[in-house]
């Protein structure tokens, strides 16, 4: 792997600390200003979410985007009862329900079936979903298998409750909560992707493309 990436000496990974109310393609966008270099992201996040970006940078970097995509995703959710989201998220058009889930809740682990997000980024018929579920288009979402290797419920205070969820790539947590009940996604961090956690999170120290490589296989 050293090798490929002495050819892109500046080649390497950046570790970002996303806020909310900007998108992954904004992050991307800010990190490609000043350099005259290839950059792409490992993983997006909505723009509701915050935590740990990957921003690959360097043509060697981006060539590895598979590599890092697939590593397992960890991530904190605060969810609200009672209500429910046309998004699972707070920028959905909200329901009012009322109707609050059971104190012992049955948190799903394992291999699970789960239903696409029409408000999401995966392209249906060549466009992508969220574009069309806008324009208030039905769709038939593709169902996808995701594994969860860890769901836990951190506390619960009333129509509130914090979960930390660890999951394979591509898993929706939003999904993941709607499917408890009348809920949805109110707040969620990512915390870590595959080695790399959030308290790591540099924006302006980039980790070499081997060094990063190394982590992968370590």
């Amino acid at each position: 792997m050293p090798t490929s990436s002495s050819a892109d000496p500046g080649a390497g990974v950046l570790l970002v600390d996303k806020p909310a109310g900007v998108t992954s393609h904004d992050v991307v966008a800010r990190v490609r200003r000043g350099r005259d270099a290839k950059v792409g992201h490992a993983g997006t996040l909505d723009p509701f979410a915050t935590g740990l970006l990957v921003v690959l940078v360097g043509r060697e970097a981006t060539r590895e985007q598979a590599r890092f995509m697939e590593l397992p995703k960890a991530y904190r959710a605060v969810a609200r009862f009672g209500a429910t989201s046309t998004t699972g998220d707070p920028e959905g058009e909200i329901t009012e329900t009322g109707v609050v889930p059971p104190a012992e809740l049955d948190l799903p682990t394992g291999t699970i079936r789960q239903t696409t997000p029409e408000f999401s980024a995966v392209k249906v018929g060549g466009e992508r979903a969220y574009r069309r579920a806008r324009r208030g288009e039905k769709l038939e979402m593709p169902p996808r298998i995701v594994e969860v290797h860890r769901f836990t419920e951190l506390w619960r205070e009333g129509d509130r409750a914090e979960f930390e969820v660890e999951c394979s790539s591509g898993t929706y947590v939003r999904t993941l909560i709607a499917d408890l009940g009348d809920a949805y996604c109110l707040e969620l961090r990512r915390t870590a992707i595959g080695p790399f956690e959030v308290d790591e999170a540099d924006d302006e120290s980039l980790v070499p493309l081997p060094d990063a490589l190394a982590r992968l296989e370590g």
